[in-house]
This record gives C-alpha cells, structure tokens and sequence, in this order.
C-alpha cells in the first residue's frame, strides 16, 4: 500500500534520480579502484559546459527532424498541455541517459576503445547497435541504419571529441525527452501517453520514420552521419584518437 502523497510523476522522477545517482557512483568507485586513476570523464570541472552543450545538441538535432516532416506538410501541432505533461517522458529519458551511456559509453566503448583503439571500437559499437535492433518491432532497413548511427556512431563520436560522459549522457537525456515529452513523435524505447506537445504526424515513412519514429527517418540517418563525421575529424584534429594497446 502506497503511503505517500507523492503523484506517479513525482515517485518516477525520484526513483530516476535515484538510478542514476547509483550509476555514477558504482561507475566512479570501481573504475577509481580497478584503473586506479582519476575520472576525468565525470569531471566536475567540466559538468556545466559539456553537459550543456550535449543537452543543446540532443534536443537540436530531434528539433531538426520534426522542422524537416513540418516543411513537407507532415507535422500539425493539435493541443499544447500544460508543462507538467513532460514530466513522464523527463522521468524515462533521464535514467536512460545516465544508466545507458554509463554502461554503454563508460564501460563498453571506453574499454574497447583503450584495447583496439577509436576506429575499431566506433565500427564495433555502430555494428553491434544494427545486429541489436535487427529484429526490433517494425524495424526496416533504415531504422537499422538509422539506430547503428544514431545512438552507436554518433554517440561514440561525442564521447570521442569531448572526452567527456556529461555530454554523451544530457545528449541522451535531451534526445529522449524532445522526440516524445516535447515533440510528440514516436520514440519505439519508451511508452508516454502525456506529451507537451500533442502532434499528427504524417507522410511517407522515408520521412518521418513510420512506426519506430522520427529518429529514424532518412533526414534523421544523414544529419547524424554527417555530424559524426564532422566530430571525428575535429578530434582528430585534437589527437583526441587512441591507438591500439599494441601500437602504444
């Protein structure tokens, strides 16, 4: 029996919080322990302007998607909701920012990435996110190619030319809270009933990405490639590319 007089929205956000939270910690105290080194990837030197800068991008870039379906006539705004009904889609997307880009980013790239280098780890990540969303609901040829880009090359990039896991987490974070909390498109990883914005979205799939969502549509696969690109190049401009263990 639920003795609180907290609302569902409340309790979720808190529990977020509280997940993510755990994340940060187990992720600091055992890599302090197992590398023996500072994190310099969760500086908190660094937190405002990476975390800001990952945000903004986030939300850009699904703001970008929903600009192109609009100009071709698919986007309609039908009712704007009060600001609390973001609040389901914030409790979602934050825990998938922080849990999944610590685990995912933190752990597995980061780790591969000291042992094979950049470039094996960014095709192994961009594979393994295609052959992972192979089968999902609904899934076609370019969702695939759209998901191997989207959260395995671009997020790796990110992480690649900041060196920094509070802008691949608030990239995320915002990501997940636009397409379906602000935007009211489909995002085929979380189930949200309230919206801020609540939208008909229509048109070819190409363009707006059918059943599995805007972050899947053909406007969607091409600026995040080409955003990958332009983030590598500039790290590599930084030196910010690890050779492989064996050519140290």
């Amino acid at each position: 029996m639920d003795r609180t007089s907290l609302s569902g929205n409340a309790k979720n956000i808190i529990i977020s919080l509280a997940n993510s939270a755990i994340a940060l910690t187990a992720y600091i105290l055992l890599f302090r322990f197992y590398e023996k080194r500072k994190i310099t990837e969760l500086r908190i030197s660094s937190f405002l302007t990476n975390a800001a800068a990952g945000f903004a991008a986030g939300f850009a870039l699904q703001a970008i998607f929903i600009l192109v379906i609009y100009f071709a006539g698919g986007y309609e705004v039908i009712k704007i909701n009060p600001a609390s009904f973001i609040l389901p889609a914030f409790g979602y997307a934050l825990t998938a920012g922080f849990v999944a880009e610590i685990l995912i980013v933190g752990v597995f790239f980061r780790l591969t990435e000291q042992q094979l280098g950049t470039v094996p780890a960014l095709f192994i990540i961009a594979i393994l996110f295609g052959i992972f969303h192979f089968n999902a609901p609904g899934a076609t040829a370019l969702s695939i190619m759209a998901t191997a880009v989207e959260a395995g090359l671009l997020i790796a990039s990110i992480y690649v030319y900041t060196r920094s896991l509070w802008a691949v987490i608030f990239f995320h974070f915002a990501w997940d809270l636009a397409e379906p909390g602000v935007f009211g498109g489909i995002n085929p990883g979380m189930n949200v009933t309230e919206t801020l914005l609540v939208s008909k979205i229509t048109g070819p799939a190409i363009l707006t990405g059918g059943p599995t969502g805007p972050q899947n549509s053909i406007q969607a696969l091409l600026i995040c490639l080409s955003v990958s690109l332009l983030l590598l190049w500039l790290a590599k401009t930084k030196s910010n590319f690890i050779s492989p263990y064996w050519k140290k």
